[in-house]
């Protein structure tokens, strides 16, 4: 027997790639669903979102953004050290804040800081940034393996998923396998539109992973943006796949990569 999972990162309000995804994985046979964090960020009409996880059975895990937002708190908690990348993160989550409505801001409180799952002999660690630490940037190149294995000795599970950074990876150790399932709210930087969710299909025989490019309507994301009033940076991003803000905090090796 196996049991398929979708997992999401970081919708960041867009909706339209949310809905696109959940399409994708009903065709694919998913049996759950789950948002590994930031519901909102970046992108317009923020409780468009919420529909379609409460319609689809979404299980979300409380990322840096639904901590801050369900708290009413006075930033994201993104955690850039950059003053040009901490300007346009308090943009964004000044009209996230004030645009999501007392119901979902009081789910996103709600919302528990990491789940583990039992499936099929398998355990699945699903958490945000990192399991120490809900904002932390996990990234591919800055990694090593043996800090992964430290997380999952001491978790004590076979798979660990998070997201945060916005790009996605994937990595064997000698303890388990760590992936970092992408995100649905932007591109990754790498001249595409297409944003990316993740499945796993868990049997007793392991856990495998596949990341699934999403296309959905950016032309009208980006409208929906400009109406809005959101800085032409993030529309830029959106229409030409390429990272305007927040650029910061990638290191080296993943913007030589990107930029090739």
């Amino acid at each position: 027997m196996s049991v398929r999972l979708a997992l999401f990162g970081g919708i960041y309000n867009n909706y339209l790639a949310l809905e696109a995804a959940l399409e994708a994985a009903k065709a694919l046979g998913v049996d759950e669903y789950y948002c590994l964090g930031d519901i909102g960020a970046f992108g317009p009409f923020p409780n468009r979102s919420f529909p379609l996880l409460y319609e689809n059975q979404v299980h979300c895990i409380q990322g840096n953004y639904d901590d801050s937002i369900g708290n009413q708190l006075d930033n994201c908690q993104c955690g850039y050290t950059d003053p040009r990348d901490n300007y346009f993160a308090q943009i964004s989550y000044d009209y996230t804040l004030e645009n999501t409505n007392a119901d979902n801001q009081k789910f996103l409180q709600s919302l528990e800081k990491e789940h583990v799952l039992e499936i099929e002999e398998q355990r699945i660690l699903l958490c945000h940034g990192s399991p120490r630490k809900t904002n932390e940037f996990l990234w591919e190149s800055t990694t090593p393996l043996h800090f992964l294995d430290i997380f999952f000795h001491q978790r004590e599970v076979d798979c660990i998923a998070g997201t945060h950074t916005g790009i996605k990876w994937h990595a064997n150790t000698s303890l388990g396998q760590f992936v970092n399932v992408g995100v649905l709210g932007r591109p990754e930087n790498d001249s595409t539109t297409n944003v990316w969710f993740t499945t796993l299909d868990i049997s007793r025989d392991g856990i495998q992973h596949n990341f699934h490019p999403v296309v959905y309507d950016y032309d009208r994301l980006s409208r929906e943006m400009q109406m809005e009033g959101l800085p032409d940076e993030f529309i830029e991003t959106i229409q030409t796949g390429r990272w305007t803000t927040c650029l910061e905090v990638l290191p080296q090796k993943e913007r030589q990569r990107l930029n090739h």
